[in-house]
């Protein structure tokens, strides 16, 4: 494990060895672009080139969902058919959607507290301190693979406030160079579909034992079944071979592996304004979704106060 700062140098040499490529820019990206090659990313680590993609896309909407600019920016600095992922409108706009909602989540929490913590786990190649905003008094955590870390550094400037942490969540000391003492908000946008249910209740349990006072919040697929998992086939290729958690339900099943949590939210992302800017065949089954419980639980967020 290992905190790093600002060294985009030496992440991009571990990343790509020897002389830096120039390619010819990206369509839809502004700016001269590095050739970073990504292509020895494990599937896992290559989830965080579907979330980029995701909100790029969105970005270069008319009318965006979230508005990620910095997303089209990053995605022009990496060597890497990104086409090839062929991204559904079904994918594309949960992705999105989940990220503002626990954007604004996040910014609550940071305009109650301006001396929070915030800590994003899984946090790929999200610019989340940008689009939140929180007060120079927040001190910002990116937590992800070394891989992912080495490549953040090299594609995304990091602010005076913001540390990013090499390690897997897997390991029980990924906490041990946050602080502890201060409010914190930990968020979690896509991760735990990658972890099967022991990690999630050692990680549920490792945010209790480490952290004082705060909130978790992450978004949820409910239990994951056969219908799940046949839906998991629109997802790009490549990727789907990361997921490993079966989900739950119950949204206090949390509760019940680890007391120290209580549910304070559960909010569909079925029910939000924005699903107005979904493409109509989307929105309409989203609106139908909202009113079958099993198919609301599919898009959530939820969200814990310890």
């Amino acid at each position: 494990m290992r905190v790093t700062e600002i060294d985009g140098a030496g992440a991009l040499a571990q990343l790509v060895p020897g002389p830096l490529s120039r390619r010819r820019r990206r369509p839809g990206y502004e700016g001269e672009s590095l050739s970073i090659d990504v292509d020895g990313l494990a599937p896992v680590e290559k989830t965080a080139l579907l979330t980029l993609y995701a909100r790029a896309l969105d970005s270069r909407c008319e009318t965006p969902i979230l508005c990620d600019r910095s997303a089209n920016e990053v995605t022009g600095k990496l060597n890497y058919d990104f086409d090839s992922l062929k991204m559904p409108a079904s994918v594309l706009c949960p992705v999105v959607l989940r990220a503002k909602m626990l954007d604004e989540r996040v910014r609550r929490f940071t305009t109650e507290h301006p001396d929070a913590v915030v800590v994003d786990l899984g946090a790929g190649l999200s610019d989340g301190i940008a689009r939140s905003r929180p007060p120079v008094t927040v001190d910002w955590y990116n937590v992800d693979l070394p891989a992912v870390i080495a490549l953040r550094d090299a594609v995304l400037p990091v602010r005076r406030q913001e540390h990013c942490v090499a390690t897997r969540i897997g390991d029980p000391h990924w906490a041990d160079p946050i602080p502890a003492d201060r409010p914190t908000m930990l968020v979690a946008d896509g991760l735990t579909a990658f972890l099967s249910e022991p990690a999630i209740v050692d990680l549920f349990l490792t945010v209790t034992d480490h952290f004082r006072t705060g909130e978790l919040a992450f978004n949820d697929y409910g239990r994951i079944g056969w219908v799940s998992r046949v839906a998991l086939r629109a997802v790009p290729q490549g990727t789907s071979k990361a997921f490993s958690n079966a989900g739950f339900a119950d949204a206090r099943q949390p509760e019940k592996w680890n007391p120290r949590l209580t549910l304070v939210e559960e909010a569909s992302l079925t029910n939000a304004a924005e699903v107005a800017l979904f493409p109509s065949h989307l929105r309409l089954g989203v609106r139908l979704a909202a009113h079958v419980p099993a198919l609301a639980r599919k898009w959530r967020i939820l969200r814990y106060r310890f």
